[in-house]
C-alpha cells in the first residue's frame, strides 16, 4: 500500500515539473505570425486552404463544363486579395486600445459663488 501511494506521488511530482517546465518553454517562444496583428493568422490559414484547392483543382481530369477553370480564375483572384489583406495589415498596425480604468476619476470642485449681494 505504501509502494503504491509512493509511486502514485512520484507520478504526480513528475507531471507537474513537466507541466510546469513546458508552460515556462511556450512562454518564451515567439508566435510565427506577430500577436499584434489580430486575425492575420487566420488569413494564413486561409492562404494555405486556397493553395490545397487550387492544387486540386489543377489535378482535375474533368473539366466540368467550364466551371473548373472558373473556379481556378476565383481561387487565383482570392489568393491575390489575401496577399493584399496581409501587406495592409502589415503597413497599417491596429491601434493598441486602452483598457478601461477601474478607479474612479478624481472629483473636480465646483467653483463657489458669492452670494448675492444684499438689498437695503
Amino acid at each position: 500500500m505504501l509502494k503504491r501511494s509512493v509511486i502514485v506521488a512520484g507520478v504526480l511530482a513528475i507531471g507537474f515539473v513537466l507541466g510546469f517546465g513546458t508552460l515556462a518553454f511556450t512562454q518564451d517562444k515567439k508566435p510565427a505570425v506577430p500577436a499584434t496583428r489580430a486575425g492575420l493568422y487566420r488569413i494564413h490559414a486561409a492562404t494555405k486552404s486556397l493553395e490545397d484547392a487550387e492544387r486540386h483543382l489543377q489535378r482535375s481530369e474533368h473539366h466540368f463544363g467550364g466551371h473548373r477553370v472558373k473556379a481556378l480564375e476565383l481561387v487565383k483572384q482570392a489568393e491575390g486579395e489575401l496577399k493584399q489583406a496581409v501587406e495592409y495589415a502589415m503597413a497599417n498596425p491596429p491601434t493598441p486600445t486602452k483598457p478601461p480604468s477601474t478607479t474612479a476619476p478624481a472629483a473636480t470642485p465646483t467653483p463657489a459663488t458669492p452670494p448675492p449681494p444684499a438689498k437695503p
